[in-house]
């Protein structure tokens, strides 16, 4: 597949992919969306601008406008797209992957994402068999400066955060564009680190999802007496948390304290979306506000279309993606920030802390993705799925992105990497030696089915 993946084009650049493509990428995408103005934006990489010029090249010769954004946040691009009528946009970032990748985020009108199903895969197919012939008439390029709006927009979901201690960690990514606008500059109670844009990422990869790249925050947020500590990933869509303890939070859970905000506060009622790797405790939690929860596939790709589909009020994921009705039902690291810091501030009035609030969510054990490198996906899904309902009764059962079983005292998902040749397990349980038991039978069932590489 090289650089065109499920949810974007990505990939070290001048190896996966090259300027050449990049042309060829913006000379097609005009027609691929029927669009003849097409909305751009980049991160802080170093290969960004030279990105941005091939594929500012293929679309002026393909006859369509540019409106450049320059530096911006991914859920910037989003805002534009869906607030002023784009039909076409793209943000120029690899997220929270190795300075050495880059790669492009397409999206659609309504700021819907454009993934490998739904038109990359076609795109595909033209830069590896179409010629580029221009047109007569050039597209032009205009610029577009919409941060002062988007800042404003934000700014209606903060609340006074006064009475807590907040640590940030920007992780040098295009979060840093914007964070101090809506959070505040530095004071006692609110510290940054790492909130330089740099696209060289100094300090620590932008992916908190690693553990080694939280432990700087941890320990600012155990020195500084912290309620709370925040990291945003390269682009600004995910966020995610560490409690008083320096304690990370696994995101899935925040999508049942955000319902103190949408569905409490607000009153809202209707669809949650999670996806298929999100804990049981989040409906179960959310049930007594009202939610009709929803499961579906992982990725913005899928996410964002059926949470517009459903008309679902809010969604979340476990990777730290949080998409918003409000926000075209599109993912915003800062948004989802603000809510929740706002979430978070209630409860210290009345005497709960974070670590607080999260035990009365999180009711199981649960594994965490465990990856194993496997190539025959399928036939070891299969195995996994059958070994196991052949011995218990399931209480559900998802055959969608992978499979999850759901049975009285736990569940599994087991599903494929779309973009590396792994199989991701997680696994939650009611008690944590239930939870090893199961997990040593799937690593059972995969070895003695010779599915390990030797």
């Amino acid at each position: 597949m090289g650089a065109f993946h499920a949810y974007d084009i990505r990939g070290v650049y001048n190896k996966d992919f090259n300027k050449e493509t990049v042309y060829k990428i913006g000379f097609f995408l005009p027609e691929l969306l029927n669009s003849k103005k097409v909305l751009i934006g980049r991160d802080v990489r170093e290969s960004s601008p030279e990105i941005k010029e091939y594929l500012i090249a293929g679309i002026t010769d393909a006859g369509a406008d540019v409106y450049d954004m320059g530096l911006s946040t991914t859920p910037m691009v989003y805002y534009a797209t869906g607030k002023y009528g784009f039909t076409a946009s793209v943000q120029i970032t690899a997220s929270h992957n190795p300075k050495e990748y880059n790669g492009l985020k397409v999206s659609r009108e309504n700021a819907l994402p454009v993934g490998f199903d739904n038109g990359l895969g076609l795109l595909k197919e033209w830069t590896e068999t179409r010629e580029t012939v221009k047109t007569e008439v050039k597209g032009k390029k205009f610029e577009i400066n919409i941060k002062k709006e988007y800042i404003d927009f934000l700014l209606k979901y903060r609340k006074n955060l006064s009475n807590l201690n907040i640590c940030v960690d920007v992780s040098n990514g295009m979060a840093a564009l914007l964070i101090k606008d809506v959070l505040g500059k530095d004071s006692p109670e609110l510290h940054y680190i790492f909130d330089e844009l740099d696209g060289t990422f100094p300090n620590h990869e932008a992916n908190p999802l690693v553990p080694e790249n939280i432990i700087d925050l941890q320990r600012e947020v155990k020195e500084k007496n912290c309620d709370v500590g925040v990291i945003f990933d390269g682009d600004g869509d995910r966020v995610m948390f560490v409690d008083e303890n320096g304690r990370f939070i696994s995101p899935d859970l925040m999508i049942a304290l955000l319902g103190h905000y949408f569905l409490e506060e607000r009153g809202e009622k209707g669809a949650v979306l999670q996806d298929i790797r999100s804990s049981k405790a989040i409906g179960e939690y959310l049930a007594p506000m009202g939610a009709q929860m929803h499961t579906w596939r992982v990725g913005r790709a899928f996410a964002a279309h059926k949470l517009r589909e459903i008309d679902g009020v809010y969604g979340g994921e476990l990777a730290g993606h949080y998409y918003f009705r409000d926000f075209f039902y599109s993912d915003s690291g800062i948004m989802a920030c603000l809510i929740i810091l706002g979430v978070i501030s209630e409860f210290k009035n009345r005497g709960i802390k974070l670590s607080g609030i999260i035990a009365g969510i999180e009711k199981y054990k649960n594994s965490g993705e465990i990856n194993f490198r496997i190539e025959r996906k399928k036939e070891a899904m299969d195995l996994v799925r059958d070994y196991f309902l052949s011995k218990e009764s399931a209480t559900a059962n998802y055959d969608f992105d992978g499979y999850r079983v759901e049975f009285p005292d736990w569940w599994f998902n087991i599903r494929p990497s779309n973009t590396e040749p792994y199989l991701r397990f997680i696994a939650e349980a009611t008690s944590e030696e239930l939870l090893s038991q199961k997990v040593l039978k799937v690593k059972e069932l995969l070895e003695s089915g010779g599915f390990f590489d030797k």
